[in-house]
């Protein structure tokens, strides 16, 4: 009897301990659980219990339940634990609030303009041109299309598009999405929030190479007075940040508690010297998002100046970036857009910034983008992953692609005249990129 009370109470003791370490990672997975079905049900359309049965069906994630949900707000919890709420705003998309959040007031939201036209895509929304290339072998274009579709259960693709001298040659769509289903692009928002800099720079408002964002620190002395732009948009300012999102980290208190999300990095400090070490961050994308926030007058200007100047100048009208409690555009990773769109925004660069005669940033700038960041071993550029030094064997060097969570992918060859969109529910652990874009390049002569 002693023996079996011993056991027990150590069971006791091992319980206490794990739920004393792993009841703060509650509050993220519920949060994350929260988050995710409210921006997916509202922008998305899709219902809550296939977002419950596919999307958050993920290790921890998959522990949180829908607890209660009305017209604009979801909440979540762990077995009635850490209950989280998210709201959703008009023109805002979904933010995750916490409890000192004020949800009685009155918010600003962006101005977007819609003009219609009778054009194809990619300048227009009125269907695609019925175009034939002489050179592309059809059938095994489709095959490849097809086998990314393979063994869903492993891929888990949910849409492909593939576009040839800026018309769409192939398309295709898993049950449920569409060609008007948003997709959360998640870390490829990183790449159009680098674009809005590009963008500014070209218009003689910013100079990425000098301007420093730190320099206004009454602290004379303070080593972040040398970090750039340039150092942030190629994640080599030296800051101290972790990435981890199997734990509390930077990364997860910041996208998960914090109100104001450009602070994150911000009041990080320095932990090397600029262009010493390269460290993928997050919080870089939202602090610079924030100093994009400076160089406007007015919230109304900011919140206007990504869909005036690009998104809806493109007529991308499905896409949203949502925001912060505090206003801050999340440029990290909640970017949405159809998967059309996403191409429209792959042809863009493609394009080296020109948009139907409108040049919207220098042809230069992707030079700049694609060049590799030191001590990133050639696969980063400026908020884009590069194939520099071919990470993808079977693939033309000079690929260059906006990358997200889950394998989101926006894929820019310029030297096959390529635009690449492939969404999803796993990255490289389960779908073979390599093979898939090797498939498609060897369908065109």
């Amino acid at each position: 009897m002693k023996l079996i009370k011993r056991v027990l109470l150590l069971v006791f003791i091992i319980v206490i301990i794990a739920c004393f370490y792993n009841y703060p990672k509650l509050n993220i997975i519920s949060g994350f659980a929260s988050k995710n079905l409210a921006s997916t049900h509202f922008i998305s359309q899709r219902s809550y219990a296939d977002i419950t049965e596919k999307d958050n069906n993920v290790p921890l994630i998959k522990l949180a339940r829908l607890d209660n949900a009305t017209k604009n707000s979801t909440f979540a919890s762990v077995y009635g634990l850490m209950e989280r709420e998210t709201i959703c705003r008009d023109g805002l998309g979904c933010v995750l609030i916490t409890d000192d959040y004020d949800k009685s007031q009155k918010l600003l939201k962006p101005n977007r303009t819609v003009v219609p036209n009778d054009l194809p895509f990619p300048y227009g929304n009125n269907g695609i041109k019925d175009t034939v290339f002489d050179n592309i072998d059809y059938s095994k274009l489709n095959t490849a299309v097809t086998n990314a579709f393979l063994n869903y259960g492993i891929q888990k693709t949910r849409t492909v598009l593939v576009t040839y001298k800026g018309q769409i040659i192939a398309e295709n769509y898993s049950k449920g999405f569409s060609k008007d289903t948003p997709i959360l692009g998640w870390s490829m928002t990183k790449s159009v929030l680098g674009t809005l800099y590009g963008i500014l720079e070209y218009q003689n408002k910013i100079n990425v190479a000098e301007d420093r964002p730190f320099s206004e620190d009454i602290r004379m002395k303070n080593p972040k007075n040398s970090i750039t732009l340039n150092h942030l948009l190629r994640m080599q300012s030296g800051l101290e940040w972790e990435e981890d999102y199997a734990s509390i980290s930077d990364v997860t208190k910041m996208l998960f508690l914090d109100m104001d999300m450009a602070l994150a990095q911000a009041n990080k400090e320095p932990i090397a010297k600029p262009t010493k070490i390269w460290n993928y961050s997050s919080g870089t994308t939202n602090l610079l998002s924030g100093i994009l926030r400076k160089q406007f007058k007015t919230h109304q200007e900011y919140l206007d100046f990504p869909y005036s100047a690009l998104i809806d100048k493109m007529g991308m009208h499905s896409m949203l970036i949502e925001t912060d409690m505090a206003g801050n555009f999340v440029g990290s990773s909640y970017g949405w857009a159809t998967t059309r769109d996403w191409a429209k925004f792959g042809l863009l660069h493609l394009k080296k910034g020109n948009w139907n005669g409108e040049q919207l940033f220098s042809p230069e700038w992707i030079d700049y983008i694609t060049r590799p960041t030191a001590q990133s071993n050639g696969t980063y550029g400026a908020h884009w992953w590069l194939n520099a030094e071919g990470k993808y064997p079977d693939v033309p060097r000079d690929l260059y692609s906006a990358n997200g969570y889950q394998g989101q992918r926006v894929f820019i060859i310029p030297s096959k005249d390529l635009v690449i969109v492939r969404t999803g529910l796993i990255g490289d652990s389960g779908f073979d990129s390599n093979t898939f874009l090797r498939d498609v390049i060897a369908a065109i002569e």
